[in-house]
């Protein structure tokens, strides 16, 4: 082989050696970039949105005792009604 054919292939295998290893260092350093990024700007969105949910969730468990308690207060009523309903029968009777 031609001396000079030598240094075209290890210049040509050095060189696609070096332009992958460029692009790999690029592609670490746009992903930690991109990390850092998502994390300055939606952690504190994710925080707030948790907090909210945790707020949502003690205000749905209000709800439901309220329903509950409601539930029982017309139980009550309904057997009131019928209790009266049973007076007004014997009255007429």
């Amino acid at each position: 082989m031609n001396p000079l054919s030598i240094i075209l292939v290890q210049s040509a295998i050095g060189s696609v050696f070096v332009i992958i290893l460029l692009l790999l260092v690029a592609a670490v350093i746009g992903f930690f970039t991109a990390w850092l990024y998502s994390k300055s700007i939606y952690t504190p969105v994710v925080k707030s949105l948790e907090d909210e949910k945790v707020e949502l969730n003690k205000q749905i468990h209000g709800l439901k005792d309220n329903a509950v308690n409601l539930n029982s207060k017309i139980d009550k009523l309904n057997d009131k009604v019928s209790k009266l309903e049973k007076e007004i029968a014997k009255k007429k009777k």
